[in-house]
C-alpha cells in the first residue's frame, strides 16, 4: 500500500494528456524531487572528497523529456483498468 500513497490521480493524468497546463504543472511538481535525485552528480575532488550538486541542465533535460512523453501515456489502457477496478473484474 505504501507504493500507492503518493500517486497522481486519474483526472490529473487525463488533464495532462489533454494538454491542460494545471495538470502538467502538477505532474512536474509531483516528480520534482525524483528529477532532482536523478540529476544529482557526485564529483570526486582532487583532495579525495566528493562534491554533490544538482546539474540543473540535466534536471531541465529530464523535465523536458517527461513533458514530451505525457501525450504518449496509454490513457485508454488506464481507463480500462479503472473501469475494471470499479466493476470488480
Amino acid at each position: 500500500m505504501d507504493d500507492q500513497r503518493n500517486l497522481l490521480d486519474y483526472e490529473t493524468i487525463k488533464g495532462a494528456v489533454a494538454g491542460e497546463k494545471w495538470a502538467t504543472a502538477q505532474i512536474l511538481k509531483h516528480y520534482d524531487d525524483y528529477m532532482t535525485e536523478l540529476a544529482t552528480v557526485k564529483e570526486k575532488q582532487p583532495d579525495g572528497s566528493v562534491k554533490c550538486y544538482v546539474d540543473e541542465d540535466l534536471k531541465h533535460a529530464i523535465a523536458l523529456k517527461l513533458l514530451e512523453e505525457i501525450p504518449n501515456f496509454p490513457l485508454k489502457e488506464a481507463e480500462r483498468g479503472v473501469k475494471e477496478k470499479i466493476n470488480g473484474v
